[in-house]
């Protein structure tokens, strides 16, 4: 499971990394937040195709889903592209998606970032309507707060096969298998400029904090940090076996 992918320099990096990471480590399946894949804001058909190309299998995303118009449409066709499952029912897209036989959810939190359906009970309604149906189960859980983050690892736990942070774009060093066999970590990371304020150009960002005025944001260039997790799964049970940190770099 990749933390987000951060526009171009991210999308080039994962395209150079992760064939090789597949064979290296025999990987069957591969998760992805993209929603900053797009120049930061957003994923567009041609952007998410690229992360296919390169091996990516489902695409989670957040709060930025939505920052591309033209993506939209495309949230109901068969593309495995999801948006978080605490929306509405009615706004467009699956919160879920299962590709070669594993269930993999997206999912938003709601401390500092939004006001979103409960994403605790969201997950219950889903697991009641699945039941026994699906062994295997990924959460992308893309929330600002680790106590929220961490919350939702242990209320899944024994019922999800894994629950993964992201939005942050800051990798933590707490993977770990919790007590009923979910793998959990706080944050992926991000797949990203390393020399930036999580993905975005210094003075940009510089800007903001200093003065309080809107400025736009740009993608950072130079050296990318790949952070990602990696998960043993036994498929007969759903439990996890193994979690350990994916980090690379690449000029």
């Amino acid at each position: 499971m990749i933390g987000d992918v951060i526009g171009r320099p991210g999308r080039r990096a994962v395209q150079a990394l992760l064939p090789g990471l597949r064979d290296e480590f025999t990987i069957d399946l591969v998760v992805a937040n993209g929603e900053n894949a797009a120049a930061g804001f957003g994923l567009t058909l041609d952007t998410a195709q690229e992360l296919f190309d390169a091996g990516v299998d489902a695409i989670t995303s957040g709060n930025h889903i939505w920052d591309q118009r033209e993506i939209i449409p495309h949230l109901d066709s068969d593309l495995p592209i999801l948006r978080p499952l605490n929306y509405p029912p009615t706004a467009p897209g699956r919160g879920s998606v299962e590709v070669n036989g594993v269930l993999v959810v997206s999912l938003m939190g709601r401390v500092f970032v939004g006001n979103y359906d409960c994403p605790f009970r969201a997950m219950d309604a889903l697991m009641d309507r699945l039941g026994e149906r699906r062994r295997v189960v990924l959460v992308d859980f893309h929330a600002e707060t680790t106590s929220e983050k961490t919350a939702m690892g242990w209320y899944l736990d024994g019922r999800a096969s894994a629950v993964v942070g992201t939005h942050t774009h800051v990798g933590t060093v707490d993977a770990r298998l919790l007590h009923n066999g979910t793998a959990y970590v706080s944050d992926l990371g991000m797949v990203g400029p390393r020399h930036s304020v999580i993905g975005s150009n210094v003075q940009d960002a510089l800007e903001r904090f200093l003065h309080q005025m809107p400025h736009r944001l740009t993608v950072a260039s130079g050296p990318v940090r790949f952070n990602s997790v990696m998960i043993d799964i036994d498929e007969v049970t759903g439990r996890a076996t193994a979690i350990a940190r994916v980090d690379r770099e690449i000029g």
